[in-house]
């Protein structure tokens, strides 16, 4: 989640092997022999070791190769997930001890077939999320391979500093990226022995595993590592920080937990819960470090210099709800005395732009302050970024732009507000997994699980074919000049032409919050 929190949670604990119904099988990888099991229709391999715990000397630094075993090691339950604070949007961790990963494959294999592969990136605004929130066993019906990543968060994973850097200058932060890569490179070596195509490879991944995988789209360290792209709610920014920025962000950080030298080895020797504490609490995106990523990501689609492989992109229609909800649940609600203010505040704008996108949105056009400042909120971080990524990508590669608009969306995450939440940023999320784990159960009507089914379809149909389209329903057109987006409503998509005036792109391309 972008801004205030992102998203996925579960109550699961790490270290309790899920049910199966059938004795694991061995599978060898590079590394060494894996056992995992079969529960229901899928079978599991669970807590696979990536890369090194980047702990002691290995904090900040890149991932290092996983030291292989002897014997056959067990994979029968998840791992402990990346360290972060308790909250709505993950578990209380503090073990460093992180970078694993978890395959899922149908419990019936065609052994003369490899199978597409789809790697998930979970969200969290960087700083919570772990990849056993997400039960991919609809996906996997469809026909594909899933892996769900674990990757450093918060200042552990994208903390930039002078002393951490490889040399002046750079690369420094987007540690987490960079578990990302060192995840793609195990599944390129390995995903074979479980029946995949290691040349078939689709990354996605939703709010900050959106922006992470926009981010792989510009990296040229992760050139060849996947072969399609599916952003989920992603473009909430287009403009990682500067290096410079971010390295003095990361000298402050120092400063408050008591490194105030600013030596490296001091940092190093941090407890993990002091950092936790001293790490930014609205979240992390990444730096323009040099290596993970060499631009913004906005000049790096408008120039054509990202990996070019099939992408979809979308968002949702009320993103920010969620958001304004929680400043309302936290006691700093919307109201007419303080829209202006709120406007400057969310959007980090001065008091007079404020006052004109006030004007643009006059609290006389919607039913209350709260959805008044999520709707512009939402056209100014996601909708409009979206289109400008679009227009961007769709010169270069097929582009197959979404909006989810299921408006009577289950909230998973948050208790109810006194304003709807709609089609709020993650309540796409649970019609592609299975959620039930998680704090607040959300059944779905008929209408929505017939709306599940076709999603989950698009997506496994660009992993299998390279297109999204189904037979069965309205086809997708790829993004072009005509503009033409996927609305996502229950129970059939359908096509919309009007997405750029619906979120006023217009007047935000003239205003360009950022």
């Amino acid at each position: 989640m972008a801004g205030v929190a992102a998203c996925s949670s579960s109550a699961k604990t790490a270290s309790v092997p899920r049910p199966s119904t059938a004795t694991g099988l061995v599978v060898v990888t590079a590394d060494g022999a894996l056992r995992g099991e079969v529960a229901d229709t899928t079978r599991e391999y669970l807590g696979v070791p990536y890369a090194a715990p980047p702990v002691g000397p290995l904090r900040w630094r890149p991932p290092q190769p996983v030291a292989a075993w002897t014997g056959v090691r067990a994979a029968q339950a998840f791992a402990p997930h990346c360290p972060q604070p308790a909250s709505a949007f993950g578990v209380r961790s503090t073990s460093e001890n992180c970078l694993y990963l978890n395959v899922y494959t149908p419990a019936s294999e065609d052994p003369g077939k490899a199978l597409p592969v789809m790697v998930w990136i979970h969200g969290g605004s960087f700083i919570w999320g772990e990849s056993n929130d997400y039960d991919p066993d609809q996906l996997v019906k469809d026909g594909v391979i899933v892996v769900t990543v674990n990757y450093r968060l918060g200042a552990l994973g994208f903390l930039a500093h002078p002393a951490l850097a490889g040399r002046p200058g750079g690369p420094a932060g987007d540690y987490g990226l960079m578990d990302q890569q060192s995840a793609l490179r195990w599944v390129k070596s390995n995903i074979a022995k479980f029946g995949g195509d290691a040349h078939d490879v689709t990354l996605f991944g939703e709010s900050a595993g959106g922006l992470s995988v926009l981010s792989q789209l510009a990296s040229p360290a992760a050139h060849g590592l996947f072969a399609r792209a599916i952003a989920e709610s992603g473009t909430y920014t287009l403009a990682p920080t500067p290096l410079a920025t971010a390295e003095s962000s990361g000298e402050g950080f120092a400063t408050a937990a008591g490194c105030a030298d600013q030596r490296a080895s001091c940092l190093r020797d941090l407890p993990v819960t002091t950092i936790l504490k001293d790490q930014n609490p609205l979240g992390y995106r990444p730096d323009v470090d040099g290596q993970v990523l060499t631009e913004s990501l906005k000049s790096a689609f408008a120039d054509g210099t990202f990996n070019r492989v099939p992408v979809i992109d979308g968002t949702n229609h009320d993103e920010r709800r969620l958001f304004v909800a929680i400043y309302q649940l936290g006691g700093d609600r919307a109201t007419t005395a303080n829209y202006q203010s709120m406007i400057a505040s969310v959007l980090s704008l001065p008091a007079a732009t404020a006052a004109t996108i006030a004007a643009h949105y006059p609290l006389s056009s919607f039913p209350s302050p709260s959805i008044a400042l999520a709707a512009l909120w939402t056209d100014a971080t996601f909708a409009c970024n979206a289109l400008t990524a679009d227009r961007s990508i769709s010169k270069y590669v097929p582009t197959y732009a979404y909006e989810f608009n299921d408006e009577q969306a289950p909230e998973r995450y948050e208790p109810p507000v006194d304003f709807p939440y709609g089609a709020a940023h993650e309540s796409e999320v649970q019609y592609l997994f299975d959620l039930s784990n998680t704090a607040r159960p959300g059944p779905l009507t008929p209408a929505q699980h017939a709306l599940a089914s076709a999603m989950r379809q698009d997506w496994t149909n660009l992993a299998t074919r390279g297109s999204p389209s189904s037979p069965n329903e309205p086809a997708w057109p790829r993004f072009d000049n005509t503009q033409r987006v996927l609305s996502f409503v229950a129970p059939q998509p359908t096509v919309e032409t009007d997405f750029a005036a619906e979120h006023d792109c217009g007047f935000w391309a003239r205003t360009d919050p950022a």
